[in-house]
C-alpha cells in the first residue's frame, strides 16, 4: 500500500511530487477530460442532428445578473460575449474536478478504475448540472431518459479519461 500523504501537506507526496505538481496533474487530466467530453458531445450532436444547449450561456447572464456584473457591448457584441462564455463554464469544470481528483491523488487516495471513474463522474455532474440546477435554469427531476443519456454519457467519457491520465501519472 502506497504512503499516505495528509491533505493540506505542502511538501512532496508519493514519489516526491508536491501537492502542486498532482493539481497540475489534475489540471492536465481535466483538460484532457473536457477535450473528450466535447468530443462525445459533438458526435451526440452529429448523430441525432440536435443542436447545442443553451444552458451555459443562460447560465452566465443568471450569474451576472447574481454578481450585479454587466456584460458590455452593444446586442449583438455582448450576445458573443456571452456564447463565449458559456464554453468556459464548462472548461472551468471540467479542469476544476480534475484538479481535486490531482488533490485527492497528493493526499494518497488511489482507487480502482471502475470506481474512481464512478466517483470522478458524480463529481463533474454535479459541478456541471449544480449551478445550473441552483439557479432554476435546469431541474434534472425533469429530464426524460434521452436528456439523461445525452448528459451522462459524455460526463462518463471525461471521467474514464480523466481517471486512465491520473493513472497513467502514477506509472510514469
Amino acid at each position: 500500500m502506497a504512503k499516505q500523504t495528509p491533505i493540506g501537506t505542502l511538501g512532496t507526496g508519493r514519489r516526491g511530487i508536491s501537492v502542486l505538481g498532482w493539481a497540475l496533474r489534475g489540471a492536465a487530466a481535466g483538460a484532457a477530460g473536457t477535450t473528450a467530453l466535447n468530443a462525445v458531445t459533438y458526435l451526440d450532436m452529429v448523430v441525432r442532428g440536435r443542436g447545442s444547449s443553451s444552458t451555459p450561456e443562460r447560465t452566465v447572464e443568471k450569474l451576472a445578473e447574481k454578481a450585479h456584473v454587466g456584460i458590455p457591448g452593444d446586442e449583438e457584441t455582448r450576445q458573443n460575449r456571452v456564447q463565449g462564455l458559456g464554453p468556459m463554464t464548462g472548461l472551468a469544470a471540467g479542469v476544476g474536478v480534475g484538479v481535486a481528483v490531482g488533490l485527492v491523488r497528493a493526499a494518497g487516495y488511489r482507487s480502482q478504475p471502475l470506481v474512481g471513474t464512478l466517483l470522478t463522474t458524480l463529481g463533474v455532474l454535479v459541478a456541471a448540472n449544480g449551478p445550473m440546477t441552483v439557479l432554476g435554469i435546469t431541474d434534472p427531476r425533469s429530464w426524460s431518459a434521452t436528456d439523461w443519456a445525452s448528459d451522462v454519457v459524455p460526463h462518463v467519457a471525461y471521467a474514464a479519461v480523466v481517471k486512465t491520465t491520473m493513472d497513467a501519472f502514477d506509472r510514469a
